[in-house]
């Protein structure tokens, strides 16, 4: 066996090179599926006010323990409006949802316990339900939810779009939010042409980039993209530039033993260092790490899967780590099949997933033609990853599973 790193060195070393991208001030309807870089503090009461959560009358509760059945009407208390007040404890507002609780005021009887005829709202209520009528029915009381002051969300969060509401609620115009890496994702190679054009029959259209760039942009990510040929003075003069004004360059191809495999190379003398190169894992086997000052580079071989593991496995935990993000939780998956696989690398099986009843997953093989079998991935759902030191699975065996289309 070459010498090769393994899967939890690669994981370690890419776990202890993550960096700070800083923060950023921006509109808050933007901020949906970015890092909350500051706690959201409650600038008044929730409710602000007592709050009326039916509509209906709004009564002092010492009528009803003094018998009182009928209630002559004295306005009505809408959302909006300035508080009322009543007048005589005998009688009652008529009450809208989402309103102030008038004062001299604490219970709201709603519309259905009523019936309102000529300005006079009566119980119709048996003397059953009367006596069970309990004070405060209804009224959202100031304060209840979080007091002024209160860490209504606290940073770190990957905001959604109810959290979008508690901004607009505290009048959090701008936000601050964790900063995203720039990214250029670059393809290599003379066989590739772009979408829109009719490749000749020794060339193939570029796809690798696409996958990529759909996969951060997932992640809240916008990429640039380029394509640069195989030509060496061409490949480091682009390089040259593009690290110093990205935070993550991220190629695919041009990393393995073949004659026009200039990039490990390349990226050398340019002055990045090395952090790994070659793993002990099938797809992605040529797998190159490496950064130059605050710029990481994760160069991964060209074949469409040995790409797209890659960017699930070792792309996206380093940049949720790079950003503060808790860890996501191991999946697991049952496989569903047996399957052997001789040579002693870490395997990301292809599979397909399905959960039973009581949401166990099972893995189901999908066998491509390969790490070139683009296709195979959009019949699968994710990866299953079968360790070093065996060489038979067995159905019914548990193993990690990294999912990329089910949750």
């Amino acid at each position: 066996m070459e010498n090769l790193v393994t899967v939890p060195e690669v994981i370690d070393i890419i776990e202890n090179s993550t960096e700070v991208f800083g923060v950023e001030s921006i509109d808050f309807r933007e901020a949906a599926g970015r890092i909350l870089a500051e706690d959201i503090f409650a600038d008044r009461d929730f409710p602000p006010f007592n709050r009326m959560s039916m509509d209906g009358i709004a009564i002092n509760y010492a009528a009803i323990e003094k018998g009182i059945k009928s209630f002559k009407i004295e306005g009505v208390q809408s959302a909006g409006k300035e508080q009322m007040t009543l007048s005589s404890s005998d009688n009652c507002i008529e009450a809208m949802t989402g309103a102030v609780l008038p004062k001299n005021a604490d219970t709201v009887i709603q519309y259905e316990w009523l019936d309102v005829k000529d300005g006079v709202a009566s119980l119709n209520l048996d003397a059953f339900e009367i006596e069970n009528l309990s004070k405060s029915k209804n009224v959202h009381a100031k304060g209840k939810d979080k007091s002024k002051g209160a860490v209504l969300i606290s940073k770190g969060l990957k905001l959604s779009s109810a959290d979008l509401g508690v901004l607009a609620t505290v009048g959090k115009n701008n936000v601050l939010v964790q900063k995203n890496p720039t990214v250029m994702i670059v393809s290599t190679g003379d066989e590739l042409v772009e979408v829109n054009e009719t490749p000749k029959d020794h060339q193939i259209r570029r796809s690798n980039v696409w996958t990529m760039f759909a996969l951060l942009k997932e992640n809240g990510i916008e990429p640039e993209t380029a394509h640069i040929v195989d030509d060496k003075v061409i490949l480091k003069e682009k390089i040259k530039h593009f690290l110093e004004i990205y935070d993550v360059l991220m190629f695919s191809g041009a990393v393995s033993k073949g004659k026009f495999d200039f990039l490990p190379e390349i990226l050398e003398a340019l002055g990045v260092k090395k952090k790994f190169h070659r793993v002990q894992q099938r797809p992605g086997k040529p797998f190159w790490f490496g950064k130059k000052d605050a710029t990481t580079i994760f160069a991964f071989p060209g074949n469409p899967i040995s790409t797209y593991v890659g960017c699930v496995k070792y792309f996206l935990p380093w940049y949720r780590k790079s950003l503060g993000l808790e860890e996501n939780v191991i999946k697991m998956a049952v496989l569903a099949k047996d399957f052997s696989f001789k040579p002693n690398l870490h395997y990301f099986l292809t599979v397909s997933i399905a959960e039973d009843d009581l949401g166990t997953r099972f893995a189901y093989p999908e066998m491509g033609n390969g790490s070139g079998d683009l296709a195979n991935l959009s019949k699968a759902d994710g990866f299953l990853e079968l360790p070093t030191g065996k060489t038979d699975y067995y159905e019914g065996e548990s193993f990690p599973v990294i999912m990329y289309r089910k949750d």
